[in-house]
């Protein structure tokens, strides 16, 4: 019977092949043979990369969503809200400002703005541009034609120094008020404008609009309702700065000079009724749609005339007589002569050198007056009396710098008024001190000389100088220089009303200021002054008092003033008046004065 051998199967080895397997391997080690390995199939190594690469992936887009929803979640949570939100601001007027009769001085013209993503593109469109950009609006992404409005000046160059001007808003002026200004709003740049910002400025009102994610209104709703800036009501009587600056304009082109200054002050309360710097300059050039290239030939100024520059409050001049009544005061506060005490004026005076008697300095006086008592000296200008009180002669005592500055400084001579008003400069009264730090040298009895008729190192504003002879006009009160009388709202009714502001009073004696008065009331009547300075202003139709001042530049030029209060028994108007380096000794501002003064009272009798 045959037997059969069951089958070997795949999986069982014999030991035989074993021991066979490592001889074979042995074998191959020896002939630096080596192992060799199973290769993996290339696509199985794609897999296997693709594998890997989605685990980083996941691992990356869960690490995002961790940040987004645990780390940023409240933050993007409140973007999303902002965005579901908008706030738009209600545009508001700016205020008005008005004149003290209610005459308007600066009005708000409408004025459209294209806008893209927040920038301005093009400001105040004109008709036909902005018709066009209306029909084509809906096909400009992300742009908008703003409604806004542009400031209007009556009469420019007749107040723009007073009101000054509005410019573009800077940056960072936007970003430290994001909630009262717009990236394309306008602020005051310059004079009222400026010094009453915050109440002229416009309060816009906040808009909310709700969107959906695919940016359509759901809803709207008012937040705050716009209010319009408050108006500003002036002491300004805008016909008499009319008439200063024609007459100013007249005599600068008879004369051939081309700069001048005239404040009038309400002696009874400060208010500033008048103020003209010349020359001027149109203000509304400053506006958004002006005319840029004659904005551009106004800030070039090829004359160099300063046209920008305000002479009233910020230029410092010699003052030349106009400063006698000031000496005046002091001499009589310091008893240092009885107003009637008759000095010998023979039209000059000789200081004689300590170290050299041979040698002497001699001032002149512009003519001789004779014996001259105090009125007489302030009515004709007598320099020599005013050398001798000021700095003393022969056995008269005087003032001295010291005192000469301490009385100065009373009258406001040498600190800001404070008007409400941007740009003002103080003014300078030179001393010991200064002149020894300055210039290396002592002071000498010359300079004293000087400075008690306003020549010399002193430098002082035409705006201190009007504001010390309200003093003078009215009895001892100086008061602060006031432009704006009160703040009314849109429906013209009294917000706030500005009270006058006295600096100090009392500082003089009534009585010697009443000589005081008394010399200036006879340089214009000629009363026992033969040579009386303002005798032309005799003529008005009221009476006035009056002190002129020649101020010595060099080279036979002169800064040509005079200030004069009426009526003399009740002062109304204090008027200081000034014309810049006049060629020649010649009475540039005295008819002036008259012809301004002759309309103001006539027209006051209407």
């Amino acid at each position: 019977m045959l037997k059969f051998r069951p089958s070997k199967k795949s999986e069982d080895i014999e030991p035989h092949e074993i021991i066979l397997d490592n001889l074979a391997k042995n074998k191959e080690a020896e002939m630096g043979l080596t192992e060799k390995k199973l290769e993996v199939p290339l696509l199985k190594k794609i897999l296997q990369g693709f594998f890997f690469f989605s685990c980083l992936i996941i691992l990356v887009l869960f690490a995002k969503t961790f940040q987004l929803q645990m780390i940023e979640g409240k933050t993007f949570s409140q973007l999303a809200e902002e965005n579901k939100f908008i706030i738009y601001k209600i545009q508001a007027e700016r205020g008005i400002i008005y004149d003290k009769d209610l005459n308007q001085l600066v009005s708000n013209s409408p004025s459209f703005d294209l806008i893209c993503d927040d920038e301005i593109i093009t400001r105040n469109l004109d008709h036909q541009s902005l018709i066009l950009y209306e029909t084509k609006i809906d096909k400009m992404p992300g742009c908008e034609i703003k409604n806004s409005s542009v400031r209007d000046y009556q009469e420019g160059t007749l107040f723009s120094h007073l009101i000054g001007y509005t410019g573009k808003i800077k940056k960072e002026e936007f970003e430290e008020s994001p909630d009262v200004y717009s990236i394309n709003d306008y602020v005051g740049r310059t004079g009222i404008e400026n010094y009453y910002e915050d109440i002229l400025r416009k309060n816009p009102g906040k808009l909310r609009i709700e969107r959906d994610a695919l940016g359509n209104i759901i809803s709207q709703e008012v937040v705050s309702l716009s209010e319009s800036g408050q108006s500003l009501v002036l002491w300004l009587d805008s016909d008499l700065q009319r008439k200063i600056t024609e007459e100013l304009e007249k005599v600068l082109v008879n004369i051939g000079s081309q700069k001048a200054v005239g404040v009038a002050l309400d002696p009874k309360t400060g208010g500033v009724l008048s103020l003209v710097s010349l020359p001027g300059f149109d203000n509304n050039l400053f506006q958004k749609g002006a005319d840029q290239e004659k904005l551009g030939n106004l800030l070039k100024d090829p004359y160099d005339l300063e046209p920008l520059f305000n002479r009233a409050v910020s230029g410092r001049y010699l003052t030349g007589s106009v400063i006698k009544p000031l000496i005046a005061s002091a001499a009589l506060e310091e008893n240092l002569i009885d107003p009637d005490e008759s000095l010998y004026c023979e039209g000059s005076i000789s200081i004689p050198n300590p170290w050299d008697p041979t040698a002497s300095t001699t001032k002149k006086d512009w003519t001789s007056h004779g014996w001259t008592n105090m009125r007489e000296a302030i009515a004709e200008s007598c320099n020599v009396y005013f050398y001798t009180i000021g700095g003393g002669f022969n056995q008269q005592e005087g003032l001295g710098p010291t005192k000469i500055k301490e009385y100065l400084q009373l009258f406001g001579w040498s600190d800001k008024t404070g008007i409400d008003l941007t740009g003002e400069a103080e003014g300078f009264i030179p001393d010991k001190e200064w002149k020894k730090k300055v210039w290396g040298e002592g002071w000498w009895d010359g300079d004293t000389y000087n400075l008690a008729i306003g020549q010399g190192f002193l430098q002082i504003t035409p705006l201190e100088v009007v504001s010390s002879f309200t003093a003078i006009a009215n009895g001892g009160k100086l008061f602060q220089p006031q432009i704006v009388q009160k703040i009314i709202n849109s429906q013209k009714e009294t917000v706030e009303e500005f009270e006058p502001e006295i600096i100090r009073q009392d500082f003089i004696n009534p009585q010697n200021l009443e000589i005081v008065r008394q010399g200036m009331r006879w340089a214009v009547s000629g009363e026992n002054s033969p040579q009386a300075s303002s005798i032309l202003l005799n003529s008005l139709p009221i009476q006035a008092a009056a002190k002129t001042g020649t101020a010595e530049l060099g080279k036979n030029h002169y800064h040509n003033w005079i200030t004069v209060f009426a009526p003399y028994e009740d002062p109304e108007i204090v008027l200081t008046l000034m014309v810049e380096g006049v060629e020649g000794v010649q009475a540039a501002v005295l008819p002036v004065a008259r012809n301004v003064l002759e309309w103001y009272f006539t027209k006051e009798a209407e």
